[in-house]
């Protein structure tokens, strides 16, 4: 079956769709040797792809790891400011992978790694809801935490209702479902509590356990297909 040769692209993780549209633009994407100029092209696997004279491989099996980020590095592949990256941390041979979401300079934990674009834009849709678990050390002396229960907006951006509980003083468990930027820190201080360390432990039915930090371990078919069930 036929589809768009940008979904294609994005299926054998060599780039987000996005990208691949920038690369089509740029006029280094052909098709059974003739150059493409659009992203709506449709393609299937007995057509030959490439990308800046490079064959495009059918799609390999779908991959999805778990990734425990340490703390003071950057979710990205270059930083401008020099700082270390993920990609720094990780061995060569998963230096392929892309990250699904971020997780910021100063936030540690459960990070997940695919081969798969289109899986990776999936599980970060906000429309699909997918639970994601904190643990918060904060400060504050009275912090209420109704704020975020109830949704809170800031700046003019709303915040989904997040599930709180106060595990000890000073330390927290939450869980939100939206996945925007610095959403935990920035909602947190609204309600009188800044964060002072920011661990992620869960991604939908995905725990980070026991894996050690800077280590990085593949989730099972199983795994992925308890996690595509939840979309």
């Amino acid at each position: 079956m036929k589809e768009r040769i940008a979904k294609f692209i994005a299926h054998c993780g060599i780039a987000s769709r996005r990208d691949v549209e920038k690369l089509i633009s740029e006029g280094v994407v052909t098709v059974n040797g003739e150059k493409i100029d659009s992203p709506a092209t449709l393609v299937d696997e007995t057509d030959i792809i490439t990308v800046n004279g490079k064959k495009i491989e059918s799609k390999p099996e779908t991959e999805l790891y778990i990734f425990n980020k340490p703390l003071n590095v950057m979710t990205t592949a270059r930083d401008p400011l020099g700082r270390k990256t993920i990609y720094d941390v990780l061995p060569d041979k998963y230096k392929h992978l892309r990250y699904v979401g971020r997780l910021d300079y100063k936030t540690t934990g459960l990070l997940l790694m695919t081969n798969d674009g289109d899986l990776a834009r999936k599980l970060t849709l906000p429309t699909n809801k997918i639970p994601r678990t904190y643990i918060a050390r904060v400060g504050g002396i009275k912090p209420n935490f109704d704020v975020a229960r109830r949704g809170a907006t800031v700046d003019g951006i709303h915040y989904r209702p997040m599930e709180i509980t106060e595990i000890a003083p000073g330390k927290i468990r939450v869980t939100v479902t939206e996945g925007k930027k610095n959403e935990v820190r920035i909602v947190l201080r609204t309600c009188g509590a800044p964060v002072q360390k920011l661990h992620r432990e869960s991604f939908g039915n995905l725990h980070l356990g026991n894996i050690a930090v800077g280590k990085i371990i593949k989730v099972s078919q199983k795994g992925i297909d308890e996690l595509l069930k939840s979309l």
